[in-house]
């Protein structure tokens, strides 16, 4: 049975912006401090789950050859700060996560499944100028989403 999520953002449309939202390491992040850099977004459904995990360590793992392709990494789930602080130390994760309060975020990018009951799993590319390079839901592959980065940089 599949599960009826509310619609992504269009590629080629402006991210939603999110300003002065809590995350990992007790700062404050917007959309704009990734401005002239590429952004990948994970929504979530829950810290310290297994595919949770396993998406976010992916991530982990890759860092240093997205960094190399001029890549910042986010999570995005409305856990409280605590979980993703316990959540960023057992895994090590080198990126923030977001403290998406009210599930706002995930609901402006049409993360959450229908009634806004919930997470879907769901992955963003912002380009360096704020818009929608990729947008999928379940798990790509972090060789696609470099991939689609890769491409757009030789456009």
């Amino acid at each position: 049975m599949s599960v009826d999520t509310q619609a992504l953002v269009a590629v080629g449309s402006k991210a939603p912006e999110f300003n002065n939202v809590l995350a990992t390491g007790n700062v404050r992040i917007n959309l704009a401090d990734y401005a002239g850099k590429y952004l990948i977004m994970v929504f979530y459904p829950k810290d310290q789950t297994p595919g949770c995990t396993k998406q976010l360590c992916a991530l982990r793992d890759d860092y240093t050859m997205l960094k190399s392709i001029n890549t910042d990494v986010l999570g995005v789930n409305p856990d409280g700060l605590e979980s993703h602080e316990r959540f960023v130390t057992a895994q090590s994760y080198p990126f923030p996560i977001l403290v998406d309060e009210g599930a706002a975020i995930a609901k402006a990018y049409g993360a959450t499944k229908e009634g806004g009951s919930g997470i879907q799993r769901t992955v963003y590319i912002i380009d360096p100028n704020g818009n929608v390079l990729f947008a999928e839901q379940g798990m790509p592959t972090d060789e696609t989403l470099a991939a689609a980065i890769r491409q757009h940089q030789g456009a």
